[in-house]
C-alpha cells in the first residue's frame, strides 16, 4: 500500500460559484464514500483557505486516480500530490552503510 498527501482547493472553472456551493454535498458523499471505504485516512481542512488535506492509502495510482476523478467535482478541484513514506520502510543500517561507502570515496 502506497500513502499520498493529497491538497484539495476548490477551482470552480466553467461554473459558477453558486452552483459550485450547491453541488458540495455531491463531493461531500463522495469524501465520507472514501473515509468509510478506508482510502482516506486522515482529513484536515487548510484554515483560510478552500480546501483541505488528505493522506490516502492506496494500492496503485490508478486507485488513487480513481478515488480523485471519482468525485463528482473534480472537474472544478485542483489537486498537488506528494507521495509519502512509512518510515518504517526504511534500513536505517543500509543508509548508514551506504553514507560511509560515499564517504571513505
Amino acid at each position: 500500500m502506497a500513502l499520498f498527501a493529497v491538497i484539495t482547493k476548490q477551482h470552480p472553472v466553467g461554473i459558477s460559484a453558486d452552483e459550485f456551493r450547491h453541488r458540495l454535498p455531491e463531493g461531500f458523499a463522495h469524501h465520507v464514500d472514501l473515509v468509510k471505504r478506508g482510502i482516506i485516512k486522515h482529513s484536515w481542512i487548510i484554515a483560510g483557505q478552500s480546501g483541505g488535506l488528505n493522506v490516502y492509502e492506496v494500492s496503485s495510482h490508478e486507485e488513487l486516480t480513481d478515488a480523485l476523478y471519482g468525485n463528482p467535482l473534480s472537474s472544478h478541484l485542483e489537486f498537488d500530490v506528494f507521495p509519502l513514506s512509512d518510515p518504517g520502510g526504511f534500513d536505517v543500517d543500509e543508509f548508514a552503510t551506504r553514507d560511509a561507502e560515499k564517504a571513505a570515496g
